[in-house]
């Protein structure tokens, strides 16, 4: 065989999509923009081959969130508000009637009231304040994990999404830092309860990145920018990163890992003391 032969071979090969994720059906919950993480956890999802359904928080999302379904050949679109035990029930309900079973659950939910991303937790932290974050943050995996575990094959996979604010104080992240850690708490109390039925359970810990939900915090422009110079890798990470890691924990690849919460920072969160890149 020529030289030529097997360099058009390698390039075929190069072309030819991967297919992680083919024949398993995921549900991605909270994309809100083409900036959203679960955008980029949605297209790799597509990119490898799953079927995807989707929900959305409130009307105003709605048209952006079905425009996106075009794109990946999606046919269910439904309304969930997490804060809704009656929302969540519908969800179940017609993903029963569409799918009956499926494999993936993607929570990308995350918020918590502006005025207590600002400035001292001490101060800004209502009793109302704690309530919704933790609410819509980390209780709402919980409620979906609870809902839908019965529709779930075995074989299949949770997957949330966290930040190093549980873990170490981050500047105006305040009471999200609260919220996140019960989040992690979550996935690995969750992954003990479902490793039975062979579901598991993870979180990713994605770096900074500009999203809906990180404009509300204050200065994150000065977060997003001084994290890169601080990180290893000497620079952030993408919504595409994080997707692709995504979908390595949620295909069969990743069949021995839960419980965990991985790191997707560009090593971020392992650096003491800032390094030179120079």
């Amino acid at each position: 065989m020529s030289d030529q032969s097997i360099a058009g071979q390698k390039a075929d090969t190069a072309q030819t999509p991967s297919s992680l994720l083919k024949g398993k059906r995921a549900l991605i919950v909270g994309l809100a923009s083409k900036h959203s993480i679960a955008k980029g956890i949605a297209d790799a999802f597509h990119q490898h081959g799953a079927e995807l359904a989707l929900t959305y928080q409130n009307e105003k999302l709605g048209p952006r969130v079905e425009k996106f379904a075009e794109e990946w050949n999606c046919n269910f679109v439904q309304e969930c508000d997490l804060s809704k035990d009656e929302d969540i029930e519908q969800l179940a309900n017609s993903l029963k009637e569409h799918w009956g079973e499926f494999d993936i659950i993607v929570h990308s939910v995350g918020y918590a009231p502006v005025a207590a991303l600002d400035g001292s937790y001490l101060e800004n932290t209502s009793r109302e304040d704690f309530r919704i974050a933790h609410e819509i943050s980390s209780y709402s995996f919980t409620a979906l994990a609870c809902a839908l575990n019965p529709m779930i094959r075995s074989g299949g996979s949770l997957l949330t999404l966290s930040y190093h604010g549980s873990q170490q104080i981050i500047p105006n992240y305040n009471v999200m830092g609260l919220a996140k850690a019960s989040l992690e708490a979550s996935v690995r109390y969750l992954a003990g309860d479902l490793g039975s039925g062979n579901v598991r359970v993870n979180a990713i810990s994605a770096g900074p990145i500009k999203t809906l939900a990180a404009a509300g915090i204050k200065n994150f422009r000065k977060m997003l920018s001084e994290s890169a110079e601080v990180a290893p890798l000497g620079r952030g990470v993408t919504i595409e990163e994080v997707g692709n890691t995504a979908t390595f924990l949620c295909s069969d690849m990743a069949s021995g890992i839960t419980g965990e919460v991985l790191y997707v920072d560009g090593g971020l969160s392992k650096v003491g003391m800032a390094m030179s890149h120079s």
